[in-house]
């Protein structure tokens, strides 16, 4: 009797879903017909954001400087940590060879982690300013761009300028691509950072 019960309230379910799904399939094909006519005549264009960040000299320069500051880190926390290594494996064999008593060598042992324990605090806190500056890198190459394609667009009207990168957009006619344009544009407006 259950099996039955819970069958026919399944069907009902079913039946209803059905319904309302139908009472609402006008509505749905009103809003695309609505949206044709509000884009009729819009005019879109792309960028390609993987040739921008190969062609743009704000990119370039910038990219650079990032790369050379993640290689000082890097060669920073990397020269430290050989200089912990060596310090901990001589303070094993100056165990090992009994040349430290109890107190000396839980003194030693101490100052190595409390060493090690600031080669970690100091890596944390380069890397925390190289992605702060990562950040305002980002920010600074959006706002760029932003402001660049306000200017360019006074005179072309495009209703949208869409950012093309890898397969976010799955197909485009390269008659809406204004890469070179826009490139072309970005690097004549950008004064550089020579420092």
């Amino acid at each position: 009797m259950k099996k039955v019960f819970s069958s026919a309230f399944a069907l009902a379910m079913i039946a209803l879903t059905l319904t309302s799904c139908n009472k609402q399939a006008p509505q749905v094909d009103e809003k695309p017909e609505a949206a044709k006519v509000a884009n009729n005549g819009m005019k879109i264009a792309y960028v390609e954001v993987d040739s921008i960040m190969s062609q743009y000299k704000f990119c370039k320069e910038y990219s650079l400087i990032l790369q050379k500051k993640s290689q000082n880190i890097q060669n920073t926390v990397n020269a430290k940590g050989r200089s912990l290594q060596a310090a901990a494996a001589k303070f094993q064999q100056d165990v090992q060879s009994n040349k430290y008593t109890q107190q000396q060598a839980e003194a030693v042992q101490a100052g190595l982690q409390k060493q090690n324990a600031d080669l970690q605090a100091l890596q944390q806190r380069l890397g925390s300013e190289f992605q702060n500056e990562t950040d305002k890198f980002n920010k600074a190459l959006r706002d760029s761009i932003q402001h660049y394609l306000a200017v360019y667009n006074k005179d072309k009207k495009y209703g949208l300028i869409l950012s093309k990168a890898g397969d976010n957009i799955l197909y485009a006619d390269k008659a809406y691509d204004i890469t070179n344009e826009v490139i072309a544009g970005l690097n004549k407006a950008y004064k550089g950072t020579k420092k």
